[in-house]
């Protein structure tokens, strides 16, 4: 990763894009990719695409979601206290003591979840943190100073913790690289194919979408308006290698082993085939997992629609899940990165993925 690459990575990580509110993680993401692809559109969602031959009739997505767990401002106290709802799926149990950004009208405000101080609690009887108890305090001692400084219900609300390096820069550790990590890569794959001057012969549609984080709906929307004829849709999974987690329920996949690629109904086999073949050919490690009835990203939309798209999925080995301090491995997002870019490279025009013809 150059130093063009990082910096990249940095601003767009740690620029705050909760779902439905993405517009300024999107501006910083097409800035980037424009220099590498022939033209560009947003959807009325903020879905951001960068294609590379637009007028080819055969169409090839890599995807990745652009939106962050958050919460939104539910009920202000009189006291001035603030109660929360999630937007996506924000764990309440990491809230408590958390820094925070509060989006209000009039310009961020800061503020802290609050928690009761330790010396407060009796041992055992102690009440876990909860949607109906976890709280911000933003220094205010009313409502109504509350909403002078520009908070109301409906304000978004998004952690301030910001990246990280781990080891020397061995991992990534921060808030929202599920899946913003995903946009870096994709990125990325526009990059090199620019700078190696590969010239890929059907239309590559490099697409950031919004909304996954509550039901995949921006991919749901693109899907349409594309209608792509390919989708390969990079996204994370659990590394299961950490403390706490049940290889048996989630797998056996480990930070520093590979991207994962995963067989799933919605994924179609021959192009699943394709893409094991690549990275054995260009000798790019990865891991294997399955998933049950739905893999849970992008890809069901994509494989869904349009009568039915192949896709599949590329996943990235992810610690701490929805939290604020989710941590990937450098070399797995180097060769997801590697991965996608050669698959692209030997993929023909108008291939026919079908399993009978």
């Amino acid at each position: 990763m150059d130093k063009k690459s990082k910096d990249f990575l940095y601003k767009y990580l740690n620029n705050p894009s909760p779902t439905g509110h993405e517009a300024e993680g999107q501006k910083i993401w097409l800035d980037y990719v424009k220099p590498f692809v022939d033209s560009s559109f947003v959807d009325n969602y903020g879905t951001a695409v960068a294609v590379v031959n637009p007028e080819a009739p055969y169409k090839v997505v890599i995807e990745a979601h652009a939106d962050e767990i958050a919460w939104y401002v539910n009920y202000i106290t009189p006291e001035g206290y603030i109660y929360v709802i999630r937007n996506g799926g924000s764990d309440h149990q990491i809230a408590p003591s958390k820094r925070v950004l509060l989006h209000g009208e009039n310009g961020v405000v800061e503020g802290v979840f609050g928690w009761p101080a330790i010396h407060t609690r009796k041992p055992g009887k102690e009440a876990n943190p909860s949607l109906d108890n976890i709280f911000i305090d933003v220094g205010a001692a009313s409502k109504e100073e509350v909403e002078e400084m520009g908070i109301v219900v409906g304000t978004v609300i998004t952690y301030e913790d910001e990246l990280r390096e781990l080891n020397k820069g061995r991992y990534f550790s921060g808030r929202a690289l599920d899946n913003r990590i995903g946009g870096f890569m994709i990125a990325e794959v526009a990059r090199r194919l620019s700078e190696e001057k590969h010239k890929v012969p059907f239309g590559l549609y490099v697409v950031n979408a919004v909304q996954e984080e509550v039901g995949l709906r921006g991919a749901e929307m693109i899907t349409q308006t594309i209608k792509p004829n390919v989708a390969v849709v990079t996204d994370v999974c659990h590394d299961s290698s950490a403390p706490m987690y049940n290889k048996q329920l989630e797998g056996d996949t480990k930070g520093g082993n590979g991207p994962v690629l995963t067989v799933a109904p919605a994924v179609q086999n021959n192009l699943f085939k394709m893409l094991v073949n690549t990275a054995k050919e260009k000798e790019i490690p990865f891991q294997r997992a399955a998933s049950s009835r739905v893999t849970g990203t992008d890809t069901d939309a994509f494989a869904y629609s349009n009568g039915g798209v192949p896709s599949a999925l590329i996943s990235l080995p992810l610690k701490y899940m929805h939290t604020t301090v989710e941590t990937a491995h450098a070399d797995d997002i180097e060769n997801t990165i590697k991965l996608m870019t050669e698959f692209l490279k030997q993929l023909p025009n108008e291939h026919d993925f079908r399993y009978i013809k």
